[in-house]
C-alpha cells in the first residue's frame, strides 16, 4: 500500500533562460506556478495519517516562500542554473526532502516526495525523490 497526501501553494518569480532553444524566454520575464507537493508513505501512522497537513503546508510555504517574488537569476543557490520548470521542481523537491531528513516533519514515516509545478493549464512538470 502507498498513500500520498498532497498540499498546494503557488510561486511567483522572475527569471531568464539561457540558450537559443528558449527563444523569447531568454529575456527576463515573470512566471507564476501552482505548486503541488505530495508526501508518500507505505502505511498510515497510528493516527491514520501520512503527514500532518498543517505541518506539510507550512514546510512547503517556507521552501516556496524563499523563492517567491524574487529574480531567480540573482539567487546565490541558483547561480549558473537554468531555472526551467523541471529544474525548479527538482530544487523544491530536494529542499523538502532535506527538511524531512532534518526532522521538520516530526516522526512522519515518509518514503518519498513528489513536486509538480503547473506552469499553465496545459503544461506542468513533476519530480519525485525517495526518502
Amino acid at each position: 500500500m502507498t498513500v500520498t497526501v498532497t498540499v498546494r501553494d503557488h510561486l511567483m518569480i522572475a527569471h531568464s533562460l539561457r540558450g537559443e532553444v528558449f527563444g523569447p524566454a531568454q529575456r527576463l520575464h515573470g512566471a507564476t506556478f501552482v505548486v503541488d507537493a505530495g508526501f508518500r508513505a507505505d502505511a498510515l501512522d497510528e493516527h491514520g495519517v501520512v503527514v500532518d497537513i498543517g505541518r506539510a503546508s507550512d514546510e512547503v510555504r517556507a521552501v516556496v516562500g524563499a523563492l517567491s517574488y524574487r529574480n531567480l537569476d540573482d539567487e546565490p543557490d541558483l547561480q549558473g542554473v537554468n531555472t526551467t520548470t523541471e529544474r525548479l521542481c527538482q530544487f523544491i523537491g530536494d529542499r523538502l526532502a532535506d527538511r524531512v531528513r532534518e526532522g521538520a516533519f516530526g516522526e512522519a514515516r515518509l518514503t518519498g516526495i513528489s513536486v509538480t509545478l503547473h506552469e499553465s493549464h496545459i503544461a506542468w512538470a513533476s519530480y519525485e525523490v525517495a526518502l
